[in-house]
């Protein structure tokens, strides 16, 4: 179905309501045989759009959370995040305007598709423009059309439509207040930062405004992570845990010459500070046992970590569920950044023999190691030839385009022109 954007209010309506409650209607029809997580993440979120469009806001919100469940027991990035784009839109239209920009600031990961992200900055912006945040609105709209402007005129037509009800209103009120930083949006209040005394040659820690919250008294100190830092006082050589008031919660007496960031509620520590690496809680509890030359931090449930020369990875338990066996673990992802093991969705890029391959989270190949390059693209992955030919498989390690292209941007060229028919339905 196709709807127009109301000039005034941005919201969708539609010229056939009783067709979309028919559309709605076949969706409930689907629900009542669909079984697996996927398929009723799915019809919930989608009947969820009809609902909202029709003004029926209660069951739309009752659609759409319960989708938001189901999407994120499948633990795909893309699902998840349609699921939330669509509960924050039903909050919008609600006026719960706090939870709306927080869902749409936590959908938008860098790991998805770009014509995505530009849906998720298109429909935040509506959301801010609803409370007369104009200046951020046209931030969003501007980040929209940087992500689609070329390839999307329904987009750009759209966004006119936006920045035209914007420039009345901003005539009117104003523009409203200044841009929120993300963290202010999700409420991740800010940790004190590590702040260094030149006269005491001492570490310390500031809040945002750089007035010192804890007391210059150590020779080293880390960020804070989850509410923690290790820190290390002069006297001693080994570290110690501290909460954002300063209280310590492990003593430096436990003998940790070397110390990781906590993640996942975990932290990986050392007691001789170059190998037998262990993971333990906040209350010091041993929750995997040393046994590691090298580790990383946990990310999504799972950690990268080597034994002798090969890299693997285990879960928060420590059972391993990718073999040790790899050369490497490091992921390239299509937007130049490579991170340590894996992709918010659960995928990793391994090297062995210096051919590249991709596993998923269970350890399952996806993609055997045969590649020179192998880079994590949000609907593929791209393939180079090491000689400057690149191609794509699908998500199933499946051909997709053929490795002919001279460069990688001709190889996203392709893959978008694919996408063509898949705008993402907010």
């Amino acid at each position: 179905m196709r709807w127009r954007l109301h000039p005034e209010t941005l919201r969708e309506e539609t010229d056939d309501p009783e067709k979309l409650r028919t559309v709605r209607d076949g969706l409930t029809a689907k629900l009542d045989v669909a079984l697996d997580n996927r398929s009723r993440a799915r019809l919930l979120s989608l009947r969820a759009v009809a609902s909202r469009i029709l003004g029926d806001l209660d069951e739309a919100l009752d659609d759409a959370r319960l989708a938001l469940t189901y999407a994120e027991a499948t633990g795909e990035l893309r699902r998840t995040a349609l699921a939330r784009a669509r509960l924050a839109q039903v909050l919008r239209w609600r006026g719960e305007f706090a939870e709306a920009d927080r869902l749409f600031a936590e959908a938008n990961s860098s790991e998805l598709p770009d014509r995505l992200r530009a849906a998720l900055h298109e429909h935040a912006g509506r959301c801010c423009y609803d409370q007369g945040r104009l200046m951020e609105a046209c931030h969003h709209f501007e980040r929209a059309l940087d992500l689609r402007r070329a390839d999307d005129p329904e987009l750009t037509a759209r966004t006119r439509v936006a920045l035209d009800a914007v420039a009345e209103r901003a005539g009117r009120d104003g523009f409203g207040p200044y841009p929120r930083t993300r963290d202010e949006i999700v409420r991740a209040g800010r940790p004190p930062v590590p702040t260094f005394d030149q006269d005491q040659q001492r570490w310390g820690y500031a809040d945002a405004d750089g007035n010192l919250v804890l007391g210059t008294d150590y020779a080293e100190v880390q960020p804070f992570r989850e509410g923690v830092a290790w820190v290390r006082r002069p006297e001693g050589t080994r570290w110690a845990l501290v909460d954002e008031s300063g209280r310590t919660l492990i003593e430096a007496n436990n003998g940790y010459r070397a110390a990781g960031s906590f993640s996942d509620g975990l932290a990986w520590v050392s007691m001789d500070g170059t190998g037998g690496w262990m993971a333990i809680d906040m209350s010091n509890i041993v929750v995997i046992p040393p046994g590691f030359d090298d580790v990383r931090p946990f990310r999504g449930g799972l950690a990268t970590v080597r034994v002798g020369g090969g890299w693997g990875a285990v879960d928060r338990t420590g059972a391993v569920v990718v073999p040790t066996r790899y050369h490497s673990l490091t992921t390239a992802l299509a937007d130049g950044r490579y991170i340590d093991g894996f992709t918010e969705e659960g995928l990793a890029v391994v090297e062995l023999n210096g051919r590249r391959g991709v596993v998923d989270r269970t350890g399952r190949v996806i993609v055997a190691p045969a590649h020179p390059t192998v880079v994590v693209h949000p609907v593929a992955f791209l393939i180079g030839d090491g000689a400057g030919r690149w191609g794509a498989l699908d998500r199933r390690g499946e051909r997709l385009i053929d490795r002919v292209h001279p460069s990688r941007d001709r190889v996203l060229e392709e893959i978008d022109k694919l996408l063509a028919d898949a705008t993402p339905l907010l």
